[in-house]
């Protein structure tokens, strides 16, 4: 049980370890680690805490599931999340939330293993930095595919980390990337082996923690004021989603992807094989 603003919150998704100004955020949401109301109640109890704590400095998430870090949003269930993200931001928007974990004082870090696709990806790319293991790290943006847009933020980062172009593709092709095509068009700083991956973040975390808080409030602020887009532009995007979502195209997809395992863990080890085929009829 950890204590917030809005008082004590028993977290079920996601299990904490304190290691001096590192907090480690452990995603834990079987079966696939699915972005619904309990992991965004969570993430906001977690972030609440972590900014409360003076003695937090940096927040490292990893996932206890090596095939998925969170696979995308729960769309049974858009309207439930959604009210839990307004707690932490007034809006009901997982897209504001992403985007005040880009501007908290503290440093966020996604320690990557198994897919991050669609709102999962989104929360990594809200991450300050991304690091994922080479052999097993896969990423997506499928939402195209269903006949809606990126409305987490992706749009807002990936243009600006990618560039238009590789933008373009990524977010219009709903493919997979693995982990060394994500790290060559800037989807994440650094593939590395699975081995070696674990200790590289929690060292690099430490680093980062033992360096005066000043400087690093002045850096991601400044940093922010260039690359991190206006609150508004995540809130039109996430607009744009929860309109496009209700469609009866979007739902007749959804309706079709289910059919074919669409969310469950089975069929989602290749979502975007599963998509590729809805796209025939």
């Amino acid at each position: 049980m950890i204590r917030t603003t809005t008082g004590a919150v028993e977290l079920e998704t996601i299990h904490l370890r304190t290691d001096g100004a590192v907090l480690f955020a452990e995603l834990a949401a079987p079966p696939m680690n699915l972005l619904g109301p309990e992991l965004v109640r969570d993430l906001v109890a977690v972030l609440q805490r972590a900014e409360a704590d003076d003695a937090t400095q940096v927040l490292v998430f990893t996932s206890t599931d090596r095939d998925y870090f969170i696979s995308h949003v729960d769309v049974n269930r858009i309207a439930e999340y959604r009210a839990e993200a307004a707690k932490l931001t007034g809006v009901p928007s997982i897209a504001l939330l992403f985007h005040h974990m880009s501007a908290s004082r503290v440093v966020t870090i996604a320690q990557i293993e198994g897919r991050v696709r669609g709102a999962g990806s989104e929360f990594v790319l809200a991450c300050d930095m991304r690091f994922a293991a080479r052999e097993s790290a896969i990423f997506g943006q499928p939402e195209t595919a269903l006949g809606s847009i990126p409305g987490g933020g992706a749009v807002q980062h990936l243009t600006r980390l990618m560039g238009r172009a590789r933008a373009l593709e990524v977010l219009l092709a709903a493919e997979d990337y693995d982990a060394e095509l994500a790290e060559q068009y800037g989807w994440i700083n650094r593939a590395l082996p699975a081995e070696t991956l674990s200790e590289f973040v929690s060292a690099f975390a430490h680093r980062i923690a033992r360096f005066p808080p000043a400087g690093r409030v002045m850096v991601k602020d400044r940093v922010n004021a260039i690359s991190l887009a206006p609150s508004a532009d995540f809130r039109r995007d996430s607009d744009l989603f929860g309109d496009s979502v209700r469609t009866p195209e979007a739902q007749g997809r959804i309706e079709a992807a289910m059919t074919r395992g669409f969310q469950t863990r089975d069929a989602e080890l290749d979502l975007a094989g599963l998509l590729g085929d809805l796209a025939d009829g």
